[in-house]
């Protein structure tokens, strides 16, 4: 690698070559970054502050808020930086960070989301043997299994792409440092690679995202035999959960899931899963949620009373 790696820094051609584009962008993305540390700081602190904490379905939320912040914070500051820039540049080794840990916490975060759904399933599955099977220490496990996982995910990913050589162009038609668009610079043959790559997060989007609606396809018949009142609030769960997972999964599935090419519109159906599902995923779980609601009022009328003393 050593020997045949002549590039240093990466030029990243971001979003736009237009700059009116560019400060337009930068107030939207700025906006929607406050949106997303607002949004799910919320969600975290009402779980934590909260009896929700002791059930699975918030405990996991409490997750998926979590990996939410760090995985937009992995390119948004970047992405935002960049845009009030006039020469948007990265390192390799900030790249090849940038590359490790965007996959670590969108692996950790697929599996969550897998997590919640096997969730969702028992309870309404099997509701009399839920507090058996979704017991504290199994929720442990899940969690610890999600972090696994996206951790192997990660490293994969990372070893496939650190020991490629970059010995030509240093333009990464992107505005962060990904898979596809690096192994186009490569001055090797990466065929192989772009194949393992598809093996990698192609199957694991699709595999996921397969088991996810086959869960929601179970719970929905199901629910059927319940009465109208238990109907609406399992759909109404689930409607929620559905629409977080066509929001990530996709854009990362027209991604990850074909040949190793890029093209232009890849970079904006990347905004979705790495800015606008983070940013909703807060809305959609909890404006519908009545549990959700109760637990913010009382966690910040709390709050307010603590500070009135």
């Amino acid at each position: 690698m050593d020997q045949s790696n002549n590039v240093t820094v990466f030029i990243l051609l971001g979003l736009s070559k237009n700059k009116n584009i560019e400060t337009l962008c930068f107030v939207l993305f700025l906006f929607c970054y406050i949106a997303i540390w607002i949004g799910n700081s919320l969600v975290i602190i009402s779980i934590m502050g909260s009896q929700l904490i002791e059930q699975p379905m918030y405990f996991f939320l409490n997750y998926l808020s979590l990996s939410d912040l760090c995985y937009t914070s992995t390119v948004t500051p970047k992405l935002m930086t960049d845009l009030l820039a006039e020469r948007k540049t990265i390192s390799y080794s900030s790249c090849m960070t940038q590359l490790f840990s965007t996959h670590l916490f969108g692996g950790i975060e697929i599996f969550i989301l897998t997590g919640m759904a096997y969730d969702r399933y028992v309870a309404i599955c099997s509701p009399l043997h839920y507090t058996v099977i979704m017991s504290r220490q199994r929720c442990n496990t899940i969690i610890t299994a999600c972090c696994t996982g996206g951790f192997v995910h990660s490293a994969s990913q990372f070893l496939l792409t650190i020991f490629l050589p970059f010995c030509g162009p240093n333009e990464i038609d992107h505005y962060f440092c990904d898979v596809y668009p690096l192994l186009k610079l490569a001055c090797s043959n990466t065929h192989l690679i772009g194949l393992l790559v598809i093996a990698n997060s192609g199957l694991i989007a699709l595999v996921t995202f397969v088991v996810l609606m086959l869960s929601y396809f179970f719970i929905l018949c199901s629910v059927r035999a319940y009465s109208a009142e238990s109907r609406s609030k399992a759909l109404s769960t689930c409607s929620a959960h559905i629409t977080v997972v066509a929001l990530f999964f996709a854009p990362a599935l027209f991604i990850y899931i074909r040949p190793a090419t890029t093209f232009p519109e890849d970079k904006v159906f990347a905004l979705f899963y790495t800015i606008i599902a983070p940013m909703f995923n807060p809305l959609i779980y909890t404006l519908r949620n009545t549990e959700m609601k109760k637990a913010m009022k009382k966690v910040w009328c709390r709050h307010i009373l603590l500070e009135g003393k």
